[in-house]
């Protein structure tokens, strides 16, 4: 992670009472410190399911078809649906470092979902500053990441299933790696 991503990490979560170090493992482990891809875009995982439940009578087309975790594909399903139905598009989309769902958008203060995604395309600063004010609004969420209940923040970041998925795809759960990441930045 970059000393400036760290700086604003800092600054940020200090602001919402929340640990800069806390905050900075789960931004290494959940987001990998990257709001915006080589090419300068902002990075979004679509998720078509919700598409589904947004616009369910969009006809079918490239949006249904997505591949996690390619931002090419991601854009290409994201633009499909955008075309289709623009507003449920930004909602089924999680966006920038934190990956927010679009449909946070009133729980993060905003009175558009498209002003979300206006105000995370700014830079890092917004994208952490979104990422710290979702973990804010979320009592469990923000007394887990503050006590370092890492299993509790994977839990309810990610669902009950983030153990099996680790397994399945033979990575380390989330919950060790935030907990190792915490020891790094306990200085923060």
């Amino acid at each position: 992670m970059t000393n400036e991503l760290l700086g604003i990490i800092k600054n940020v979560a200090v602001t919402f009472g929340l640990s800069p170090g806390n905050v900075a493992s789960f931004v290494e482990v959940e987001t990998g410190g990257k709001g915006f891809s080589v090419d300068g875009k902002i990075t979004i995982q679509f998720e078509p399911a919700w598409f589904k439940k947004q616009a369910p009578f969009a006809p079918s087309g490239l949006w249904s078809v997505n591949k996690v975790d390619v931002q090419v594909k991601e854009w290409t399903a994201f633009n499909d649906a955008f075309a289709k139905n623009p507003t449920a598009a930004m909602l089924s989309t999680s966006i920038g470092l934190g990956q927010i769902m679009g449909f946070h958008y009133k729980r993060l203060g905003y009175n558009t979902v498209g002003e979300m995604w206006d105000d995370a395309k700014k830079g890092l600063d917004r994208q952490i500053w979104q990422l710290c004010k979702c973990i804010s609004t979320d009592i469990k969420l923000k007394s887990c990441l503050l006590a370092g209940d890492w299993d509790g923040v994977a839990t309810l970041f990610n669902g009950a299933g983030y153990k099996a998925l680790a397994a399945k795809y033979g990575r380390e759960p989330y919950n060790i790696s935030m907990a190792k990441a915490a020891k790094k930045y306990a200085t923060l």
